[in-house]
């Protein structure tokens, strides 16, 4: 897959590029209706014999356009994004630069610019697609800003469970802890990536290591508790229980910033520095205080075991 990054204004030229079939979104998580879309895009180069591509754009527009401005956190940050579209087979990946600038372009502009200008011949999004300044282009209005040089397809809404599909969905259930739920959506399990780091060692003075993990990129963390969890170091899948949380038995509240502990299940060697990927399975309980050591232990250990019981089944 070839990765094109497009600062606005770009400069490029429809002969830069072979007939294109594009899949029109943001995509944050590549759930099962992104998927439909960008599958429709790709079926539909198929047909028609011009190459598949992807547009999509960086920052989170919500970042530009926001009042308060700040961050954004992602289900699947830009690089996470790029591997996961490349899995669905797919030729171009077009990620257009999310400006103020370019969030003020005129719909039909943004059609001639970025579609027909790029040698856009079909073009697919999902039904409630919408580009231009305020939003004011729909899927409706895209035929008509394509001055006949596009064919339009629309990919209608994907529902379960009599809900939309979507990663404001995904976000509300990571955030309630239900990761089980959100891997129906996503047809994966949510995943995180980070940087294994010092921590306070005091998981082995209890018995049960753990490994402190730094995230490496705006993700959304699930909602604070204890998970287990399948973590792949060196190449290598294990399974573990996760705590995260701000250790409330042993610091007051605010005293930390959140951390995201992992003791894997069946695994004795030193992995500091090590790049990690977090794949988030089961909530087995909420984070909680205890009155002593002893206590933390016992709950500690039924948590490994519920684990062991889960990965076993």
């Amino acid at each position: 897959m070839k990765v094109i990054m497009i600062q606005h204004p770009h400069t490029l030229q429809k002969n830069d590029f072979p007939p294109l079939a594009v899949a029109l979104g943001f995509f944050d998580g590549v759930h099962e209706g992104h998927k439909n879309v960008i599958r429709t895009a790709k079926k539909t180069a198929e047909r028609h014999g011009v190459k598949s591509a992807v547009m999509t754009f960086d920052p989170h527009p919500s970042v530009v356009l926001s009042q308060k401005g700040g961050s954004v956190e992602y289900i699947t940050p830009l690089e996470d994004k790029i591997d996961y579209i490349e899995g669905l087979g797919i030729d171009y990946l077009l990620i257009v630069r999310f400006t103020s600038a370019f969030a003020g372009l005129e719909p039909s502009e943004f059609v001639q610019k970025y579609l027909i200008d790029l040698n856009v011949k079909y073009v697919t999004a999902g039904f409630d697609f919408t580009y231009g300044k305020y939003g004011k282009g729909t899927m409706d209005t895209l035929s008509t800003d394509g001055q006949g040089k596009l064919q339009v397809i629309t990919v209608p809404k994907l529902e379960k469970n009599q809900e939309k599909v979507s990663s404001t969905l995904i976000r509300k259930l990571l955030r309630a802890g239900r990761t089980e739920d959100v891997h129906k959506l996503m047809g994966r399990y949510y995943t995180t990536k980070g940087t294994v780091i010092h921590g306070e060692k005091r998981g082995r003075l209890l018995g049960f290591p753990t490994a402190n993990i730094r995230l490496n990129d705006d993700y959304i963390v699930p909602k604070e508790g204890v998970y287990a969890v399948r973590m792949q170091v060196n190449g290598q899948w294990e399974n573990g229980v996760c705590n995260i949380g701000h250790k409330p038995t042993f610091h007051a509240p605010g005293q930390i910033e959140l951390s995201i502990e992992i003791h894997l299940l069946h695994f004795d060697r030193s992995i500091y520095g090590e790049e990690v990927t977090i794949e988030w399975r089961l909530r087995i309980r909420d984070e909680q205080k205890f009155d002593g050591l002893d206590q933390l232990k016992e709950q500690i250990l039924k948590d490994k075991q519920t684990a062991e019981r889960f990965f076993e089944e």
